[in-house]
């Protein structure tokens, strides 16, 4: 089925990815002279930073989700498909879904990153990333049930395992993980449970580098390190993971090599670019760098396709600084708008400088109160950052409604000091309890 387009049609532009690079070309083309389809195989925005608050219990994946269609209702000249494409055909300017050719005049490709497991894919299913709901919903059931099979684990040995997390990674994700963790087991769950004392409850935190947050100033990383540490969790820089096998990870520092029994391991070290990378690169002859990433010319393009752009996570821009720019939310908004401001401009037979990126600075969450911000000549620590931190994040949500529910959410959680939304989900939760207690009356 090919998707026709009326003869004397608008511009037609064609965007395949609902996060924030393709969500934020779209808004701001809403009031051109062009026609938009959004594509995506999910029919929701996710608000990717806060996922981490959903894996341990803050918030709900409701509360961090707008769903595309209730975004772009009042965009009349924006269509939204559910679908995944499955090819790209430059020369016909086609998107190739399952069911349907939709073609187009420009074409924007954001579908972002996955997980990089450097390799080691077979460890995926051992030790969950976090980049899309199902993962948020799968580590949370991971997190929520170590603590529940400690409670029915008789032996001391099994019962240690449970109650230690490894945090691989060191960047945003895997230091808002531990300190999340950290207040599950030292404060929230302090006086859940009968048979174990969640205070005894580790947390590794494994950095490869030299220091955890490495894209913010050496002086912040270290207010980070201590304040993780101030709440219980242990920090190991210069370390790689070098096998998880038998709830055993293994890992090297230095020319040591150690071990330690863990039942949830958690993974927050490397992205990979999406498939479409590849897609494009067999489709144009673009270059890609060793993450996948698709090498993008100054304006965003791809060399020999002034047509077809690339924006976020998927795109490799090295024309700032000679490195590539950091795969975070504001990357891709301002790509996302630049893309849409120079499509504007091309059809009135203009055209705009090459794009460039305005770095608004780097945050980490670490606890509540605690929180790190560098936005260049300032940086913030503590409670003042731990405010703008929370700011930003409403700030950056996409739905009004969605903005009043995670402020009425945290603030419920700040006064109480709970976390209302421990669900352990999923019928492999249910049989990995049922055999832990099963393990445990036969013992």
């Amino acid at each position: 089925m090919v998707v026709s387009l009326e003869k004397n049609a608008p511009h037609q532009v064609v965007i395949i990815g609902g996060g924030f690079g393709g969500l934020y070309t779209a808004k701001t083309l809403k009031k051109a002279n062009v026609n938009v389809t959004l594509i995506d195989k999910r029919n929701f925005h996710l608000f990717q930073p806060l996922l981490y608050q959903v894996a341990t219990g803050t918030l709900s994946p409701g509360d961090i989700s707008s769903p595309l269609r209730a975004v772009f209702s009042k965009s009349k000249n924006t269509q939204v498909l559910l679908g995944e494409v499955k090819d790209i055909n430059p020369k016909a300017q086609q998107v190739i879904l399952d069911d349907k050719i939709v073609p187009y005049d420009t074409l924007i490709v954001a579908t972002g990153a996955n997980h990089s497991y450097f390799g080691k894919d077979h460890w995926k299913d051992v030790a969950p990333g976090l980049k899309t709901v199902e993962d948020a919903i799968e580590m949370r059931r991971r997190i929520f049930g170590a603590f529940e099979a400690a409670e029915s684990e008789n032996d001391p040995e099994k019962r240690r395992a449970w109650l230690t997390f490894v945090i691989v990674g060191g960047g945003p994700t895997g230091v808002e993980l531990a300190g999340a963790i950290a207040e599950l087991a030292y404060k929230t769950l302090k006086e859940d449970f009968r048979s174990i004392d969640t205070s005894e409850t580790k947390i590794l935190l494994l950095q490869g580098g030299d220091r955890i947050l490495p894209h913010i100033a050496p002086e912040l990383s270290q207010v980070a390190t201590e304040s993780l540490q101030k709440l219980g969790a242990i920090i190991q820089t210069k370390t790689r993971v070098t096998n998880i096998e038998n709830d055993i990870v293994t890992f090297k520092q230095g020319d040591e090599v150690k071990e330690i029994p863990s039942k949830t391991i958690l993974w927050a070290a490397g992205v990979k670019a999406s498939p479409m990378g590849e897609v494009l690169a067999q489709r144009t002859g673009v270059e890609c760098d060793h993450a996948g990433r698709v090498m993008v010319e100054p304006d965003l393009t791809i060399r020999g396709y002034k047509n077809i752009f690339v924006v976020g996570d998927l795109g490799n821009f090295s024309h700032q600084n000679g490195k590539p720019l950091p795969g975070v939310a504001p990357v891709a908004t301002q790509q996302g708008e630049y893309v849409a401001k120079l499509i504007k401009r091309r059809l009135k037979g203009h055209t705009l400088p090459q794009f460039r990126y305005n770095d608004v600075g780097s945050l980490a969450m670490i606890g509540q109160n605690l929180a790190v911000v560098d936005l260049g000549l300032i940086k913030l620590q503590g409670f003042i950052a731990w405010v703008f931190w929370l700011l930003i994040h409403i700030y950056f949500l996409i739905e009004f409604d969605t903005k009043l529910l995670v402020v009425f959410q945290w603030a419920w959680n700040y006064i109480t000091r709970n976390r209302r939304s421990r669900l352990i989900t999923g019928r492999e939760a249910f049989v990995q309890a049922k055999n832990v207690t099963k393990q445990t009356s036969l013992s």
